[in-house]
């Protein structure tokens, strides 16, 4: 049993190889550009739910703010100030909120600081190994 031995030449081989590379490369393109494609839809969905999530939550918030009024107008607080004691105490938790959210996003707050301390160090050693 001998192997078939393939009668074409070198650079017929070489000619052939750099051709199926070529569309190899190419075949793997589209699938890449596919599947980013796939991703960039799936991400844009999911976006729209979380909004449309996003959304509902904040009806059911006033929904449920308006019962806690409600409440304590039948504990017997009057409307006017159990609508004004929800209304400050809602405030309050959204202005809190909203500065912890604000420093946490403070450029300071968001550089890298391990890593620029690690590329320091690595930078001074490999100025002593130069020595």
């Amino acid at each position: 049993m001998t192997p078939d031995k393939d009668s074409r030449s070198i650079p017929s081989l070489l000619s052939d190889l750099v051709q199926q590379l070529s569309s190899l490369v190419q075949t793997e393109g589209k699938l890449l550009r596919s599947e980013l494609t796939e991703s960039a839809h799936k991400v844009g969905n999911g976006a729209m739910e979380v909004a449309a999530g996003a959304l509902l939550l904040l009806a059911a918030l006033i929904v449920l703010l308006q019962a806690l009024i409600v409440a304590l107008s039948n504990l017997g607080l009057d409307p006017a100030w159990a609508s004004l004691l929800v209304g400050v105490v809602v405030a309050v938790i959204g202005v809190i909120l909203v500065r912890r959210g604000t420093t946490n996003m403070s450029p300071s707050e968001l550089a890298p600081t391990r890593t620029t301390d690690q590329l320091r160090k690595d930078a001074a050693l490999a100025q002593e190994q130069t020595r």
